[in-house]
């Protein structure tokens, strides 16, 4: 991709966030309600059925748990005695959603704990996931879908994607739900997803504006008070409310990562007027070979000579003034004039910055 091609992408995607952020959002896309969240769960388990990639002898804690699976079977073995190249420990993860009921399912993840080199063909033995208090809230079972494999044959071996890691579709099963008590105290709070002020008083003032006592708490917390007869029909409410919309505000920043030489910025970034000069130095080293052959006679043998021509270039950094910009738009322009790359941007906004005439949060991930 050549320069041109690379700010003509930077210039249109930092468009296409500007337009946007001037669009109205709905109430559902910025903000949730207060105790409507998902709850994470997770469990230890087996995989069995494995075609000898499971963990091997030396992992104690699956001796130990096939041991104990037996136990519980009525069925006695020597730990010792025992082989675990069919089975691997397991971790299990899923996400519990609210107001989900006993006997709806849930995706699961399961990843390996021990030395297995592949969870590929596996079944998960009946597992239970808790919650952080400790309580069981679903079961886990079934069998494992995994996008990857491990193969190996006299010293090679290929592996594809990530062989110790699979999904079980459907293979939690809800055992207890989470209790949320919508309208407690005659009231509902919405949580904004990107704390603002500006944000959060708009979003009080539109729902004020449909007859309901709505006031904004703090950057991050909008309270509406209910009556006894909207308390009763809360649900038809609450869809009102997130189908509002309002334009939602943040405050002006750039995030930079110098890894991937990643810019993106706010439609609210501002430049204050900046003289700036940008030049760089370009080094490339260029190496000939040439072969020697002695003379007729001469008794020499042919030997090889490397020689390395090493040259500095220095690109021109003129001054230029960049004026203060009054949008996004005519930030990119003045930037874009100067003939910049996005990994010459970077470092152009942090000296910018440093001088004071970055008008916006620098973030560097």
């Amino acid at each position: 991709m050549t320069r041109s091609t690379r700010l003509a992408v930077l210039t249109g995607l930092l468009a296409l966030c500007s337009a946007s952020t001037a669009q109205a959002s709905r109430v559902k896309d910025i903000a949730t309600l207060e105790g409507v969240r998902d709850n994470p769960l997770q469990g230890y388990g087996l995989v069995t059925g494995l075609d000898g990639t499971g963990d091997s002898a030396s992992v104690q804690s699956t001796v130990q748990s096939v041991a104990a699976m037996l136990s519980r079977s009525g069925v006695k073995v020597d730990p010792d005695r025992l082989r675990t190249r069919n089975v691997a420990a397991v971790m299990i993860k899923a996400v519990l959603p609210p107001f989900a009921a006993p006997g709806s399912t849930l995706d699961v993840v399961v990843s390996s704990l021990g030395d297995a080199k592949s969870l590929r063909g596996g079944s998960l033995m009946i597992a239970p996931l808790r919650a952080v208090n400790g309580e069981v809230y679903a079961v886990a079972s079934g069998e494992l879908i995994v996008g990857g494999f491990a193969a190996s044959g006299s010293g090679t071996t290929v592996t594809k994607n990530h062989p110790t890691v699979g999904r079980i579709p459907g293979g939690g099963i809800v055992e207890r739900a989470v209790e949320v008590e919508l309208g407690a105290d005659n009231r509902i709070v919405w949580l904004l997803n990107q704390a603002d002020f500006t944000t959060a008083n708009r979003l009080a003032a539109v729902i004020a504006k449909e007859g309901l006592g709505a006031t904004a708490l703090d950057s991050h917390r909008v309270r509406v008070v209910l009556s006894e007869s909207q308390r009763a029909n809360l649900i038809p409410l609450i869809a009102r409310i997130e189908a509002l919309t309002l334009e939602s505000d943040a405050i002006a920043k750039v995030v930079i990562n110098p890894r991937t030489g990643t810019v993106v910025m706010g439609a609210n970034v501002r430049l204050s007027p900046v003289a700036l000069a940008h030049g760089g130095l370009e080094v490339s080293v260029a190496s000939r070979n040439e072969v020697v052959q002695p003379g007729a006679f001469a008794g020499g043998t042919t030997a090889g000579i490397r020689n390395a021509e090493v040259k500095a270039t220095e690109a021109g950094g003129a001054l230029h003034l960049v004026k203060g910009s009054a949008n996004l738009g005519e930030l990119v322009a003045a930037l874009n004039a100067l003939g910049v790359k996005p990994s010459d941007l970077i470092d152009i906004l942090q000296a910018i910055r440093s001088a004071g005439a970055l008008n916006a949060e620098l973030e560097v991930l």
